[in-house]
């Protein structure tokens, strides 16, 4: 997969998912076989998924925001 491939891949992630693969991430890191190396590669992974995960919720609460505001529905740019 290339990194054009991955970005598309994170950016159509739903919050939903990406707190799946965290709870993943959290069962792995609290077994005894997990390796120092892994640790580290699973705790970099979960960070970026907690940054995609707040950059959605913030995008929705924007345009929960403009829809309160206006009364109507219109696009948050």
């Amino acid at each position: 997969m290339t990194g054009e491939d991955n970005k598309s891949a994170e950016q159509s992630r739903s919050v939903e998912e990406g707190f799946a693969l965290l709870d993943e991430m959290t069962a792995k890191l609290e077994s005894p076989d997990v390796t120092l190396e892994e640790s580290f590669r699973l705790y970099q992974e979960g960070m970026e998924i907690l940054k995609e995960i707040r950059t959605s919720i913030d995008t929705y609460e924007k345009k929960i925001q403009v829809i309160m505001n206006n009364g109507e529905t219109e696009e948050f740019v």
